[in-house]
């Protein structure tokens, strides 16, 4: 049996020029797949009532609350990205490698596995541990690409605070999940279809 060399095993910074599509879809896939079993083996040591967690009542209560802080969230970005330099808001064109070919129906797909995927294990799992400050550091930290810019940094920290209190505020995961998905897909449409104008 041949043993593994980690040796051999490099690690690089890599260069937004060197991705193609599909190395990119797949490391998106790949990274929600173990963020959801990272979720699932927290969520074992909680056992909370599912339930409970994914209720759907009120429905209005999560439409108010998700789509109006999506909606705020959208505003506050879009007049950023009016006043703000473009090189203090760059991910390095990670988001615009990601949505601009897409079709509607992948990015609304995409939207919606990181949002299900991301809130479960912040929201679901996380949050209940350490609360919704030290939650939004953590999430914060993992969005690397921001890390370079105190402004995305900022923003970031200050969606998923939101998210967090929401979810408090709510009590069902589905009202931050449909915040995140809103998010997601206006800012993954506004990518995919300015490039063609």
């Amino acid at each position: 049996m041949k043993k593994f060399d980690m040796k051999r095993l490099k690690f690089h910074k890599v260069n937004i020029d060197e991705i193609d599509d599909k190395f990119l879809l797949v490391n998106v896939y790949i990274t929600q797949l173990l963020i959801l079993i990272l979720a699932a083996l927290l969520l074992l040591f909680q056992k909370p009532h599912l339930g409970a967690v994914f209720t759907l009542k009120p429905k209005e209560t999560i439409l108010i609350w998700g789509f109006g802080f999506a909606l705020i969230v959208l505003v506050v970005d879009l007049l950023i990205s009016r006043w703000v330099p473009p090189e203090v808001t760059d991910d390095g064109g990670i988001n615009e490698l990601l949505f601009k070919n897409r079709p509607l129906w992948h990015i609304a797909l995409l939207s919606f596995v990181v949002a299900f995927c991301e809130e479960l294990l912040f929201r679901g799992a996380v949050q209940t541990w350490c609360g919704p400050y030290w939650t939004s550091i953590i999430f914060a930290a993992i969005h690397v690409r921001y890390l370079q810019h105190w402004l995305m940094t900022g923003l970031v920290f200050c969606i998923s605070y939101g998210l967090g209190y929401i979810f408090i505020h709510t009590g069902t995961l589905w009202t931050p999940i449909a915040a995140h998905f809103m998010i997601d897909f206006a800012m993954g449409c506004i990518l995919r279809y300015r490039r063609e104008e």
